[in-house]
């Protein structure tokens, strides 16, 4: 048995354009549904209510502007 480094491949180099297009639309519906599935999963961590503390008083509030 002998190998030579520029025999052609027994693989098909040709795809079909319908196999493509296919393959295509089922990729990003993936793409999709793992987005929706990391959004829930992020909603899911941080409930609404321990999203951000709210302030108390009004310490931050008052700038001075004379310099």
């Amino acid at each position: 048995m002998s190998l030579s480094i520029n025999a052609p491949s027994s693989m098909p180099t040709n795809i079909d354009s319908a196999t493509s297009l296919k393959v295509a639309a089922m990729s990003k519906d993936q793409q999709k549904v793992q987005g929706e599935m990391a959004l829930q999963l992020i909603e899911a961590a941080l409930p609404a209510e321990q999203a951000a503390p709210q302030p108390v008083g009004n310490t931050g509030h008052i700038i001075s502007t004379k310099a």
